[in-house]
């Protein structure tokens, strides 16, 4: 089965986790072009295409990169503008943030921009009101949902765990697994450097024996041990620090162990 693989492009500063104004981004080392090629060299060594989910700020300072990675056959969506979390927006904002990101980042390519997927998956039962307004943008399926509990900021716990029709959307959820009742995360990003490999393995085999195919995320700064480090509460740091050193030798792995492609291709589009 074909999987999905995805990256949202933004660098370590944009990260929620660090609550670094983006005032202030201007200031900080810019480390995604060097990681993005990185990952790109991986992706191209085995013959793998992925989404790359543009936040529009990145896409404004390094519009080639975004050209780069349209030149190499890759998908290029939408991951807004700023950053912000849509529980802290309103339905106004959000259109606002959606349309400048949709503005910057199309003017870096060719090909039409018609996924989307909300900074932190926020796209909860508090804010399902962005899906109405992503059509209007010419936005045909969204990658937002995490179908679980497991985390403090996101999640719909109930939501289906396969890719669905909603609304005029495709509906195309993060992946989990359900095991003794609980929805597992088993679709990259924190879950990916925290549980171990098999433990990944294991659950996306099941997922795929189920029917569903992955639809797995990470970040460009999650292959990048070296970058700046800032001083955080306990949890925080532990999750966006914790095996920074060890992600791209696993998704070297992954890619090894699973066939991936763009969401695009998987759903069809």
């Amino acid at each position: 089965m074909k999987n999905a693989i995805s990256v949202d492009l933004e660098d370590w500063f944009c990260a929620y986790n660090l609550e670094i104004p983006i005032e202030v981004w201007n200031k900080q080392e810019l480390r995604i072009v060097s990681n993005t090629r990185r990952i790109l060299e991986i992706l191209m060594k085995f013959n793998t295409k992925a989404t790359f989910f543009v936040l529009g700020w990145i896409a404004e300072r390094v519009p080639a990169l975004i050209h780069e990675i349209e030149e190499q056959g890759h998908e290029i969506a939408t991951h807004g503008y700023s950053h912000t979390l849509l529980t802290d927006m309103s339905p106004q904002s959000f259109e606002s943030d959606l349309e400048k990101a949709l503005q910057v980042t199309k003017a870096c390519i060719n090909q039409p921009i018609i996924g989307f997927r909300a900074p932190s998956f926020t796209i909860t039962d508090k804010t399902l009101w962005a899906l109405d307004i992503l059509p209007k943008h010419g936005i045909k399926y969204d990658s937002s949902i995490f179908p679980t509990s497991m985390h403090p900021d996101y999640g719909i716990p109930n939501a289906p765990l396969s890719i669905h029709q909603r609304g005029r959307l495709i509906e195309v959820p993060l992946s989990c697994v359900e095991v003794l009742g609980r929805r597992i995360p088993c679709g990259g990003g924190g879950y990916f450097r925290v549980f171990p490999y098999s433990l990944t393995k294991s659950l996306m085999r099941k997922s795929n024996r189920l029917g569903r195919p992955v639809i797995f995320y990470f970040h460009p700064w999650e292959i990048d041990p070296g970058q700046p480090r800032m001083q955080l509460p306990r949890l925080k740091a532990f999750r966006h620090y914790f095996n920074l050193n060890k992600t791209e030798s696993r998704l070297t792995q992954l890619l090894t162990d699973f066939e991936f492609t763009t969401i695009k291709e998987v759903i069809g589009l």
